[in-house]
């Protein structure tokens, strides 16, 4: 049987919060997750989290939107529906290029602002039928919690009320 149990920390403050992460830290004791209402600065270097790749992606998406958009101007306008607009000929993509520079654009940031928004809800599990991740509702409020998966509760829960914790619960894991 294992004696794994998980303790939530319940902050009023971000400030608080942030001394409990600096606390947990020098002594060593591992956080499983921290919860906000909004972004905190400086959580995510002092939880010691890596620089995500959402902006890679953004930048294959962006490509690929740039992409679409020189194949749609190139076929619409030299094979599709060829038209002569102000007295440029439309046998050549390349000598109209200005004019394909807008549509081109658009696309990239479309393209590009819509699948970094579908690749952040995947990824994150927040598409429609996911399950629920946040243990309190009130962290999309006014809270902050820290989350962790230990055996030893009693340290976990004596430091977090030295760092001016609100609330404590213990569950099992």
């Amino acid at each position: 049987m294992s004696t794994t149990k998980i303790v939530y920390g319940l902050y009023a403050d971000d400030d608080d919060l942030m001394n409990g992460v600096k606390a947990f830290n020098d002594k060593g004791i591992a956080i499983n997750e921290v919860y906000t209402p909004f972004p905190v600065h400086g959580l995510d270097k002092a939880l010691g989290l890596k620089k995500t790749r959402i902006s890679d992606a953004a930048f294959l998406y962006a490509l690929y939107g740039v992409s679409i958009g020189l194949t749609v101007t190139w076929y619409i306008m030299n094979h599709d529906w060829p038209q002569n607009i102000g007295g440029k000929p439309a046998f050549s993509w390349v000598n109209n290029f200005p004019a394909f520079i807008d549509p081109m654009f658009e696309l990239m940031v479309f393209c590009s602002a819509h699948l970094m928004s579908l690749t952040f809800m995947v990824r994150n599990k927040m598409y429609p039928g996911a399950p629920a991740q946040n243990p309190d509702p009130r962290t999309t409020d006014d809270k902050f919690l820290m989350e962790f998966l230990t055996d030893d509760v009693e340290s976990v829960k004596q430091l977090l009320i030295e760092t001016g914790v609100e609330e404590i619960t213990v569950k099992d894991a």
